[in-house]
């Protein structure tokens, strides 16, 4: 920040360096479905660390019974949300198929 901001009695003979993150090029957006594909992958994952942790906790291993309840809550509510973004773009399209043209 303070490479930045220049004195003003060196106005002009000093060049501000930017940050290199900020001189990179910026990366197309992926798109929807691509955003939505990962999304699923990452439901999935937590619903597999889940199931390990359940069956982890059950047959007696040392797991903390708080991180298992934690990781169960997560997981329900990223699948909630991803069924209720499902739903919205069923909704969507069905809207769009009862469009007259």
């Amino acid at each position: 920040m303070t490479n930045a901001i220049s004195p003003i009695a060196s106005i002009g003979t000093t060049v501000p360096v930017l940050p290199q993150a900020a001189a990179q090029p910026v990366a197309a957006p992926q798109g929807f479905g691509n955003w939505f594909v990962q999304e699923i992958a990452q439901v999935n994952h937590q619903l597999t660390r889940v199931d390990a942790d359940s069956q982890a906790l059950a047959s007696g291993q040392a797991v903390s019974l708080h991180e298992v309840m934690i990781h169960l809550e997560e997981a329900k509510l990223s699948f909630d949300l991803l069924a209720q973004v499902r739903n919205r773009i069923l909704e969507s399209y069905q809207e769009v198929m009862r469009t007259q043209v």
